[in-house]
């Protein structure tokens, strides 16, 4: 069998072979029908003047020595699922939950950093939902950090920067703690383009849809509309952002930008999760809707580096469909709200890390 999309066509088996060769480099399993992937591919052979699929897989098949190859394929035929808390159960339950733990058990130790991995950002409006929330656990924080939160274009340097170690968060004497918090969390995903946009911290007001105006007016600052025009109140768009209108009339609307208080807690890397980079230990890992891409193996894999990336007493979050595909790894199960996390032990074993 074969599929004739724009003048092209492209075999059955050449799909295939396209799936597999996907898995083995990525560990990702393409789950989209052939129709749709012959669509890609077709759309991916015209932008690059490519005449043949053939050619196509040669290329991916040489990706080792340009691994960009692989993920610019793999950019709009993934489905990242992403939004402003998207999973609001999740978020409620770090901030009244986790973090109070934390809070505790840090300040006796003498120790005030917190460190958060959100595996697989996409375009970053997890990890600035876990900004979000950690900034409402801590409601008496002054703003500080080690970034200006800019996006002139050297928001993206300083992200990368390995000197960058996130924001800092004083108290200012909340029945938590009066000292200093040193807050971190990168935010990871495997395509550079998404990264790119959760550098930016630049959304359409549709983005922050159901979001409370509170929420808005403390997180993000309006910028007017993407042509550059500032028209229209800043209330006016974080209004019609809350009640799930865009009031654009074009793709010229409003946007809105990530504050720099917000986005100096923020780093943000590409990384695949199949073939990690040690980055450090984290107090919370979450990786939500990441498993099911994977392959079976990869899913296994994943969550027993996940383990060990987490400190001792800390929390791994996943969506509730998601279920803990490695029940040999010693966590924990808590529930908070009807939202179910994973922690590790304080006393965690040493076959799976300190």
């Amino acid at each position: 069998m074969h599929r004739l999309i724009t003048g092209v066509t492209i075999l059955e088996h050449e799909l295939s072979e396209l799936r597999l060769l996907v898995e083995r480099q990525t560990g990702i399993l393409l789950d989209c029908p052939n129709s749709a992937l012959a669509a890609h591919v077709a759309d991916y052979l015209e932008a690059h003047e490519l005449e043949l699929p053939t050619a196509l897989l040669d290329r991916l098949r040489s990706s080792d020595l340009d691994p960009s190859q692989f993920a610019e394929f793999l950019d709009g035929v993934l489905n990242a699922k992403t939004g402003f808390y998207r999973h609001p159960g999740a978020m409620n339950a770090l901030a009244r939950h986790v973090m109070p733990q934390l809070y505790t058990r840090k300040a006796d130790d003498g120790a005030c950093t917190l460190r958060i991995w959100s595996a697989g950002c996409a375009t970053g409006e997890e990890a600035y939902s876990i900004a979000m929330a950690i900034c409402e656990a801590m409601p008496n924080a002054a703003g500080g950090g080690a970034s200006n939160g800019s996006t002139n274009g050297n928001a993206a340097k300083e992200s990368k920067s390995p000197n960058r170690s996130g924001g800092v968060l004083e108290t200012n004497g909340s029945a938590h703690s009066s000292k200093e918090w040193s807050v971190h969390i990168v935010g990871s995903d495997l395509l550079p383009s998404s990264i790119q946009v959760a550098e930016r911290g630049l959304y359409p007001q549709s983005a922050l849809q159901g979001l409370p105006p509170a929420m808005i007016r403390a997180c993000f600052s309006k910028i007017g509309s993407s042509n550059g025009n500032g028209n229209g109140s800043e209330e006016s768009a974080i209004a019609n952002s809350a009640n799930g209108n865009s009031n654009t009339g074009s793709s010229n609307g409003a946007h809105l930008l990530v504050k720099p208080r917000l986005r100096s807690l923020v780093t943000f890397n590409t990384m695949n999760l199949t073939k990690p980079v040690y980055i450090g230990r984290f107090d919370c890992i979450f990786c939500m809707d990441v498993l099911p891409q994977l392959s079976r193996a990869q899913r296994t894999a994943l969550m027993e580096r996940l383990h060990l990336y987490l400190e001792p007493g800390g929390y791994l979050f996943l969506s509730q469909t998601e279920k803990l595909c490695a029940p040999n790894l010693n966590f924990r199960q808590e529930t908070y709200d009807g939202y179910t996390m994973h922690r590790k032990p304080m006393a965690a074993s040493a076959a799976y890390g300190r």
